[in-house]
């Protein structure tokens, strides 16, 4: 019997209100069909007490629906106080937690952990460098193609190693916040504009064309990434999970395309055409999976005659 692969929800990276970020959870712990759900706050630290309140009744709710909870570090670093959360988010010894900055290794190192796709893990040798801290589950960075996913996991094996499936690709994150300034704001005195925009701020070229989105302090790609792969493919690269990562659209629908996908349920080409009806606002992608551009979208048509 073959092994089934597993869907994990990754850490919401946008900013949304309180409540929308409750009952967001809330949805995904009765209706979706994931088997582990990452959370916490990754992008800015600005943005903790939104989520404070609510974190402990949103952690029970999951539970109690049967899901694996994760907690998520900052994949950036700049002030004494993300340092301070870094430490007592590690210190948390109910829940794994997922580090998505190297500053985490040392304060989880000698404990199991997973690896979040912020952490730069492009050959073998880093995996068994990341295994040798503690690492146990590592969810690979977007932008490697399969060719490279199945050469790292055929290195390491005892790991369990996650795709980025489903989400907005995250390119970049920087100690400034171009999406305040944006808007005429600064980044100490932001008022939160990044809430405005819950898929994050659409940046076009010279010519009009859409480019990229700004989520705060993060770029992410205008287009979403969809490895909307027959399961015999996602199995034959020594992948156990894929990673959905949350959208301002119906994710439970969009987790419950990805279940009947990875059970043979519907075909490839029926998961993105739900796909692309279940998140209109954003082009599909798959490029980095078949080492083109990551904005393009290769078929598998076009794949198959080897042009990738």
């Amino acid at each position: 019997m073959m092994e089934p692969i597993n869907l994990t929800l990754g850490p919401l990276l946008y900013l949304w209100s309180t409540e929308k970020w409750r009952d967001f959870y809330f949805r995904m712990a009765d209706e979706a069909p994931v088997e582990t759900v990452v959370l916490g706050e990754t992008i800015c630290s600005k943005r903790l007490h939104f989520i404070e309140s609510e974190m402990t009744a949103v952690v029970e709710r999951l539970e109690r629906a049967g899901k694996t909870v994760r907690l998520s570090t900052l994949a950036l670093v700049t002030l004494d106080r993300e340092s301070k959360y870094q430490q007592a988010v590690a210190r948390d010894d109910c829940h794994l937690v997922e580090a998505n900055d190297l500053s985490a290794l040392q304060l989880l190192k000698g404990r199991s952990h997973a690896i979040g796709p912020f952490v730069n893990v492009y050959n073998g040798a880093t995996a068994r460098f990341l295994a040798g801290n503690g690492a146990t589950n590592i969810c690979l960075p977007p932008e490697i193609p399969a060719t490279s996913v199945a050469e790292i996991t055929r290195a390491c094996s005892g790991l369990e190693f996650e795709l980025f499936a489903f989400g907005r690709v995250p390119l970049a994150i920087s100690a400034r916040c171009a999406h305040a300034r944006s808007k005429g704001k600064t980044k100490d005195n932001c008022q939160f504009v990044c809430q405005d925009e819950p898929d994050g701020l659409p940046v076009g070229t010279l010519s009009g064309q859409p480019f990229l989105a700004l989520n705060g302090v993060q770029t992410v790609s205008h287009s979403c990434q969809a490895l909307a792969e027959p399961a015999e493919n996602v199995r034959s690269l020594g992948v156990s999970s894929l990673r959905l990562s949350p959208q301002d659209c119906d994710m439970a629908l969009v987790a419950v395309i990805f279940a009947d996908l990875c059970c043979g349920k519907i075909s490839s080409e029926e998961a993105v055409a739900l796909l692309r009806t279940a998140f209109p606002r954003a082009p599909l992608s798959n490029g980095f999976h078949h080492g083109a551009a990551g904005a393009e979208w290769v078929s598998r048509q076009r794949n198959s005659q080897g042009h990738w």
